[in-house]
């Protein structure tokens, strides 16, 4: 029996599966975050946290380190080869053998459309658009937070619903239904309570808030409030950038292209709304079809699928 392990490593947590050569998990786990770029000892610390995941699928699996067949990771902040290069030399000074390393938007495809080729668009933590075209080449593009113009993951739409909150009670720009939700669930009323709440999203609560704004931004949405609407329409526009700019450097043969939305404000929050939005700037922007593929799996899948088409493949 094969030992094969799947990592799907996030700025928040990372989930770890081992399977069989049938694609049967065999054992999981899961741990903190694994983005060396949010970590405070980087590298090594990320990739600690890797290894303490991997030894425990052994634990659980009751095998040794060596006697894995092969490791495929998907880590959120894997962007660059240097990046990929740090991080191997970490694994392996570790004592971990034939893996291999990807940036974790790559893994969706995968888990989404399996070995045919798609563009995979994350909404979480943070934000990435990847492509695998039809001969195979892998593209991403994004993940560079304001540099890239990445928007539409939790701690944008976090940021853009308290500055709405901002517009109505400072400004009084606006009301919105995104400030009632807030004050709902917070007590917050005034300018005077809204910059308070700056001492706790800045702290300890800062989690906490979060949440409560992206689920104000959603409540509004829902509600059709204007503020809300505007930010979709922010979303749906520089998602099809992302997208597009896949059309643009990618080759995809004729027919059908899958769009695979994976990430928590994609597949976790309801934001039919918004996707319906980006589907009709998609349609503005393009005269190909396209499948649009909420992610049902979890994203760890796509490293197994992607393991055994290696293994098909011979590579």
């Amino acid at each position: 029996m094969k030992n094969y392990i799947g990592v799907d490593g996030g700025g928040t947590k990372t989930s770890f599966a081992l399977f069989d050569e049938n694609k049967n998990i065999r054992a999981t786990a899961e741990g903190t975050g694994s983005n060396h770029e949010t970590l405070p000892g980087s590298f090594e610390q990320a990739a600690n946290v890797i290894m303490d995941g991997i030894n425990e699928l052994c634990r659980q699996g009751g095998i040794t380190v060596k006697e894995i067949d092969a490791v495929l990771m998907g880590l959120a902040g894997i962007d660059h080869p240097y990046q990929m290069e740090a991080m191997s030399e970490e694994l392996e000074d570790l004592g971990l053998e034939n893996f291999s390393i990807y940036n974790d938007g790559f893994i969706v495809i995968k888990a989404g459309v399996g070995a045919g080729p798609g563009i995979g668009y994350n909404c979480g933590t943070g934000t990435c658009c990847n492509s695998i075209d039809s001969r195979g080449e892998m593209l991403q593009i994004g993940g560079f937070s304001e540099l890239s113009g990445d928007v539409g993951n939790g701690h944008w739409i976090a940021i853009e619903a308290f500055r709405i909150v901002y517009d109505d009670i400072c400004l009084k720009k606006r009301k919105s239904l995104v400030s009632e939700y807030f004050a709902q669930q917070t007590g917050v009323k005034d300018k005077d309570g809204l910059l308070m709440s700056l001492i706790k999203i800045q702290g300890l609560e800062k989690e906490k808030y979060i949440r409560i704004l992206i689920d104000a931004f959603f409540f509004a949405l829902n509600k059709d409030d204007e503020a809300a609407l505007e930010v979709a329409d922010v979303m749906a526009k520089r998602g099809a950038d992302f997208i597009c700019g896949h059309l643009n450097n990618m080759t995809f043969d004729p027919g059908t292209i899958n769009i695979i939305l994976s990430g928590s404000i994609h597949t976790k929050l309801p934001s039919d709304v918004y996707i319906n939005k980006l589907k009709e700037a998609m349609a503005l922007r393009s005269e190909r079809s396209f499948n649009y593929i909420k992610l049902n799996k979890k994203p760890v899948i796509g490293c197994i699928n992607w393991i055994i088409e290696k293994a098909d493949n011979n590579i």
